[in-house]
């Protein structure tokens, strides 16, 4: 891997809590740029980055992606994600962290999405919710997905 110049210095790349980018302090809202960076984002057992010649860290508050819109349709749940992108979501990969924020797979499951609080309403609306038990499920493709948060879940 190439090394970059001495007086060459690492953009500082972040991605904050709601799927906005930074280089630095700097919010990145060019719609090419933000496709590539998105588009190039991986990650490994050391965290999140982009390769070109060179490894970019990139800083992640919570999670790279954020879902905005859950539905139910053609027999299956449809996630809009951040990035303008529509995609199948498993309910299987639905999780619940802290606060009792939902969480799921995206792309091809290789991240994790945070649900805003429009998409996580929306998916609440279609679970069944037992008063008696305090339990929600999911009924999608003929199979059951609780969708009830575990106490200090995270």
């Amino acid at each position: 891997m190439a090394t970059p110049p001495a007086e060459w210095q690492l953009p500082r790349l972040r991605i904050d809590r709601d799927g906005d980018w930074y280089d630095d302090r700097v919010q990145i809202t060019h719609g090419g740029l933000l496709a590539n960076l998105r588009g190039n984002l991986q990650r490994d057992g050391d965290g999140y980055f982009i390769q070109t010649r060179v490894r970019i860290p990139v800083e992640v508050e919570d999670v790279p992606w954020v879902i905005t819109r859950v539905e139910f349709r053609d027999g299956a749940l449809r996630a809009q994600v951040n990035d303008g992108s529509e995609e199948t979501l498993d309910p299987a990969t639905i999780r619940f962290g802290p606060g009792a924020i939902p969480y799921a797979a995206v792309k091809d499951g290789l991240f994790e999405a945070r649900l805003d609080r429009a998409a996580a309403f929306q998916l609440l609306a279609l679970a069944d919710y037992d008063e008696a038990t305090e339990r929600g499920t999911l009924r999608v493709g003929g199979r059951e997905h609780p969708l009830t948060p575990v106490p200090g879940a995270g």
